[in-house]
């Protein structure tokens, strides 16, 4: 039976990956503080996933870094990286307009794969304002992380945006309350929570509260801003996250 092999750019990018480390995880405490007064990163957060999200991701992932060929530099762009909701957004050009948009979504991500590759997904862009929403750290899984897990991918993740664009703004998306995903609403409360104490304690980061718009008065999901999966957002499901998302990037 005939063996498929990896496409040769897939195999660099597995190679790149797999022997080198982003920069911001190298440092030691011999180098002391960052230049923004924050601690210095003790470990690569990134190595108990990388070969795993290398695996599975390391195709689709080099699909989007041949998108950028054509994206013309800009610097005051939109940045969306993140899970299916962000993938799925395609038209998200025309509530940021005239500003663009360089949307580098990839379906199913989790912070502990995008961990791996954020230096990937936003060190090639000028951007003005990074938007990053993940949705499947908790989704009723035996691989569900608590928020305790979640948190050091998250500071990771913002400290290399913060290392490539210093000034823009990076605003963490509060995880949408999904009639499919209900039954574990109050873990993923506490991962929001978790979000927001992150904005809260790093610069240039917002919260991005969300999850009040898609419940009823009594606090149950609408399901009539879902598709038929009841995960995704439909089109009025998207209206109403673009409008709260355009709102906190005009507030800066």
């Amino acid at each position: 039976m005939p063996i498929d092999h990896p496409k040769p750019h897939v195999v660099a990018i597995i190679s790149l990956m797999l022997t080198s480390t982003p920069a911001m995880a190298q440092t030691t405490a011999a180098e002391g503080p960052a230049l923004d007064g924050s601690q210095p990163h003790q470990a690569d957060v990134a190595a108990p996933y990388r070969e795993a999200a290398i695996s599975k991701w390391a195709e689709q992932i080099d699909q989007l870094r041949q998108r950028d060929v054509d994206v013309t530099p800009a610097h005051n762009a939109v940045l969306l990286i993140g899970s299916s909701s962000i993938r799925r957004w395609t038209d998200a050009d025309r509530f940021f307009a005239p500003r663009p948009v360089i949307n580098r979504g990839y379906g199913g991500a989790r912070y502990s794969d995008l961990v791996v590759f954020a230096d990937t997904l936003i060190s090639p862009h000028q951007f003005e304002d990074l938007i990053i929403f993940i949705g499947n750290d908790i989704a009723g899984k035996p691989q569900d992380k608590t928020p305790a897990e979640v948190e050091p991918l998250v500071r990771h993740v913002v400290a290399v945006a913060r290392a490539h664009q210093p000034a823009a703004m990076i605003h963490l998306v509060e995880v949408t309350p999904s009639p499919k995903r209900f039954d574990v609403w109050p873990r993923i409360r506490a991962l929001n929570a978790m979000l927001r104490e992150v904005a809260f304690t790093e610069p240039n980061v917002s919260f991005v509260a969300t999850a009040e718009t898609y419940l009823d008065r009594n606090d149950q999901p609408l399901i009539e801003l879902f598709v038929e999966d009841r995960l995704h957002l439909n089109d009025d499901g998207y209206d109403r996250w673009a409008s709260i998302l355009v709102q906190a990037v005009n507030a800066e």
